[in-house]
């Protein structure tokens, strides 16, 4: 086939362009909806955190000078960490057997980690005020073996949102660990075994260092979904725990201050795209998946 003179392809290869072509048009439409529903409010964001009432950077000033402003930051980035830390050594494990099992098996456990996803977060965080609250049934539990005298308190502080956002989050860390695992050539291991490698030495040298693309992926998954979330908590939590986003929604759900509550909310945007940055640099994004 004699090839175009100006653009260089051939005539089958401009028809095999076509189908591509089509699909592409109907891309069209879902970047209509993210152009309008996603980068036109996050640009509105932008303008309301620094043309509030006029060109001013005091809202940015005053989150950044006031102590109290700072410790709701901190405290979002410890409970974040703190929750991620927990995530990760409760899935690990489950990772390592869902890639380790035969496919049977494996098809019947990940249903069990897909469960929560069908139950609503809602219905899911009022569920743990009701077994963590101290007429709950896991204080009279702990009454009834007598591993306490009184009952503890156990939700609306600290604790309640960790193993909240734990039980909704822990899927997140699952699903990308076990992607990354299935992958991992077993033959590897069972090679540094055959000369003369223990198993716990083949485990921290071989199969550990090759699983770490999963382990970033889904830390950096579960924590920025963890320090953006809101209604775990404001069910679970108390007044010493407000997190960054309960700051947000009080800020403009409350006091109607658009300018303080979108500066907030352009801090937690740049935490988040400061991360996702060093993860791309480091490991890659596309290493972030949920496939198995």
């Amino acid at each position: 086939m004699k090839p175009d003179l100006v653009h260089g392809v051939t005539a089958d290869q401009k028809k095999a362009r076509i189908p591509i072509q089509g699909v592409n048009l109907l891309a069209i439409p879902a970047l209509i909806f993210v152009l309008f529903f996603f980068i036109y409010p996050l640009i509105k964001v932008l303008f309301n955190s620094v043309l509030d009432p006029s060109f001013t950077l005091k809202h940015y000033v005053r989150f950044f000078s006031e102590p109290a402003y700072l410790q709701v930051l901190w405290i979002t980035i410890k409970t974040g960490l703190l929750v991620t830390f927990i995530c990760l050594v409760l899935g690990y494990p489950v990772a390592y057997m869902l890639a380790s099992v035969p496919d049977r098996v494996r098809n019947l456990l990940l249903i069990f980690v897909l469960l929560p996803f069908w139950t609503s977060f809602l219905v899911r965080t009022y569920a743990w005020i009701v077994i963590l609250q101290k007429e709950g049934i896991l204080n009279k539990t702990l009454l009834a073996l007598g591993i306490i005298e009184e009952p503890m308190k156990m939700v609306h502080n600290t604790f309640g949102v960790i193993i909240g956002l734990v039980h909704v989050l822990l899927p997140f860390m699952i699903l990308p660990l076990y992607s990354v695992m299935k992958n991992i050539d077993m033959d590897l291991v069972k090679s540094a075994q055959s000369l003369g490698a223990t198993p716990y030495k083949s485990f921290t040298k071989v199969f550990l260092p090759l699983s770490f693309p999963g382990i970033a992926a889904g830390s950096i998954l579960v924590f920025i979904i963890s320090i953006g979330y809101y209604v775990t908590p404001a069910l679970l939590g108390g007044r010493k725990d407000t997190m960054i986003s309960q700051l947000i929604a009080q800020q403009i759900g409350e006091q109607l201050n658009w300018g303080f509550g979108s500066a907030i909310a352009l801090v937690l945007l740049v935490v988040v795209l400061g991360l996702l940055y060093l993860f791309n640099r480091y490991f890659g994004l596309e290493k972030i998946s949920f496939g198995p």
